[in-house]
């Protein structure tokens, strides 16, 4: 290809999603590199001090300052716009940088927006702690009830906001059917798809307006760098996202956009071998303990919603062990090749224990609502042979009882 062509969509667009996600947005440098080059630079220089006043009037394209923009950067936001079928997108240092980036640039004093009640910690933080400060007011509902969201709007309401499948329950929200109650009210939908990325679900299909991912886990998907993203219509991001990004700070630093490119190149290879090993090991735990959530499986009550709207079941489990925390912790600890740890999305299998890990920041009596129990492990499979893994699961189910 030519040094160019990654950048454009007449030709990029054309190409299937596993060829986007190697060739799309690539742009070399005079020197012919075939791997994406690494720009290690904080500022840059001008030929003429006209041209640094054009590029800061929007007349003349180029770089500024790697705040606003860097080269590295610029061609993994091409990239992930192009496998989401976005029009554009941008990447923030973590996924909560993106999430939080999205909610305060589009959404002001007096406002009110809808959130899903299953969410990560951090986010239901967001919605329950710091935006309220701000004068912006969240209604939550339960995600699965689809006429919970349109009971929800207000006159004021601008926003609706939720996970699916949902972190750590695997619960399910029906993405057509609340997008098109918030088209009809001109309300805009965002989603956290960091769960299935665009290999396992792409909810733009679905009329989603806006999607956010924490890059951190299946785009790496090597446990390596932190790195969040945005991607949506060029109105949205450039108009209202961007302003937000360029003043506040939230960027993501060039060499961990590289690794995420990295990450990128194999994303689908190793989401499909992963959400295969998940549902083998979903089928067995399910024989053995009191409950699993996974949507793969036909006893998950959302099972045909699923099927619907993702290609696979996911990489991820909820595991109900159903007794209480010392046997969900006394499990960990039996674990001998499983990690222990509060991540996901990694090659390698991990599990925590979510009411005292990542959900540990919220108030009892809402974890419960949200169906997160202290008998519940999450567990996120990896590319470890899957047979290998029954085995350590096996050995520790035994030694607790199960």
């Amino acid at each position: 290809m030519k040094r160019h062509t990654g950048l454009d969509r007449n030709i990029t667009r054309k190409w299937r999603p596993a060829t986007q996600a190697i060739r799309g947005g690539l742009v070399r440098s005079e020197f012919g590199e075939t791997s994406e080059a690494l720009f290690l630079t904080s500022g840059y220089s001008y030929e003429r001090a006209e041209d640094a006043a054009e590029r800061f009037a929007g007349e003349q394209e180029g770089m500024i300052y790697s705040r606003m923009q860097s080269p590295t950067v610029m061609m993994l936001e091409e990239k992930l716009a192009l496998i989401e079928g976005a029009e554009t997108s941008r990447t923030m240092s973590t996924g909560m940088a993106a999430m939080t980036s999205v909610l305060l640039s589009a959404l002001s004093a007096g406002d009110h927006f809808v959130i899903g009640r299953v969410a990560f910690g951090s986010c239901r933080w967001l919605s329950d702690s710091l935006l309220p400060r701000f004068g912006i007011t969240a209604t939550v509902v339960d995600g699965a009830d689809v006429q919970q969201w349109k009971d929800a709007i207000q006159p004021n309401t601008k926003l609706f906001f939720f996970e699916t499948p949902t972190n750590p329950t695997l619960e399910l929200v029906d993405i057509e059917a609340v997008c098109n109650i918030a088209k009809e009210a001109g309300i805009l939908t965002v989603v956290d798809n960091a769960f299935c990325t665009p290999v396992i679900q792409k909810p733009m299909d679905f009329g989603v307006d806006v999607v956010a991912y924490s890059a951190t886990k299946m785009m790496d998907g090597q446990g390596r760098v932190l790195a969040g993203s945005v991607a949506g219509s060029n109105k949205f991001v450039n108009e209202t996202l961007q302003p937000f990004i360029r003043n506040t700070g939230p960027n993501l630093s060039p060499f961990n956009a590289w690794v995420v490119m990295k990450g990128l190149e194999t994303l689908e290879l190793r989401s499909i071998r992963q959400s295969e090993n998940a549902q083998i090991l979903a089928e067995f735990l399910e024989k053995r303990i009191p409950r699993v959530s996974y949507p793969g499986l036909k006893s998950h009550p959302q099972h045909a919603l699923a099927k619907k709207q993702m290609k696979t079941g996911g990489t991820v489990l909820a595991l109900f062990l159903g007794k209480d925390r010392q046997q969900a912790l006394s499990l960990l600890n039996n674990l001998e090749l499983i990690d222990i740890s509060n991540n996901l999305g990694d090659t390698r299998s991990l599990m925590t224990h979510p009411c005292s890990t990542t959900h540990s920041g919220v108030a009892e009596k809402e974890r419960l609502a949200m169906g997160i129990t202290e008998d519940m492990l999450r567990f996120s499979v990896g590319l470890e042979d899957v047979e290998d893994l029954k085995e350590d699961l096996d050995q520790a189910l035994r030694k607790i009882g199960l």
